[in-house]
Parts: structure tokens; sequence; C-alpha cells
């Protein structure tokens, strides 16, 4: 089986994060389940088991569910002043799921931009002569 030359192609990064595709051909699929990757694309054969999008995407998620969502759950609170338990319970499930699906966009798109630089991990093993 022949694995394709990373970056062989210049397709916009950010744009296949965000739709979940292979950084490689644009067609496969990058996700196989919520937040986990495929091991390889169906369409092209890339190898994805060897990729990391690191802890880069979690940075992200936290400073634009801090900076947006957060602040719109204590304006609902102090404007409205329902139950604390009725604020936790609606702001609490609406923070923890746009916190999985921005998880989701992150990851793609930090993934494919380091498939794109073929960046990756440094292993002790590279330093090894």
């Amino acid at each position: 089986m022949i694995t394709p030359r990373r970056g062989r192609r210049r397709l916009p990064p950010v744009q296949t994060g965000l739709s979940g595709r292979c950084p490689e051909c644009g067609e496969g699929r990058l996700f196989k389940a919520l937040l986990s990757f495929q091991d390889s694309c169906a369409a092209c054969s890339a190898d994805f088991r060897d990729e990391d999008a690191g802890d880069g995407p979690a940075i992200f998620v936290i400073f634009i569910v801090g900076i947006f969502i957060v602040p719109m759950a204590l304006a609902f609170h102090m404007l409205l002043d329902p139950p604390m338990v009725v604020t936790m319970l609606l702001w609490g499930t609406i923070i923890i799921l746009a916190s999985l699906w921005l998880l989701r966009l992150m990851r793609g798109v930090m993934f494919n931009i380091a498939w794109q630089r073929k960046a990756r991990e440094v292993r002790l093993e590279d330093f090894k002569q």
C-alpha cells in the first residue's frame, strides 16, 4: 500500500478541518466518532494513526466559551433572576454541548494545519543517532 505524500496539494486547512474532511484529499472523513480520528482516509489512504492535534484545541475552546457563553449565562441569571438550579441546568447543558461541538471543530482545524505543515510530535528516537 502506498502512502500519499503529505502536503502534495494545498487544500485550505480551516475549510477541510471545519468540515471534518481529510487534509490530503479533502474527501474522506476525518472523524470516526465524536472526537476520535479515523485510522486512515477511506478515499486516499492517508495514515492518521501517528497524528495528534495536541492540547491546542481545548485551549481555544476554553477561551471561546469563557469569552462568549459564560457572560451570557451570567447576564441571563442577573436579568431574569431565575432559581439557581434553573440557571445551572440550562447553561451547564449549553456549555457542555457547545464545548463538545467546538472541540470537534477545533481538533479538525488544528489537525489539518499540522498535517499541511508536516508537524508531528517530537520523540526521543528523533535524537538518537
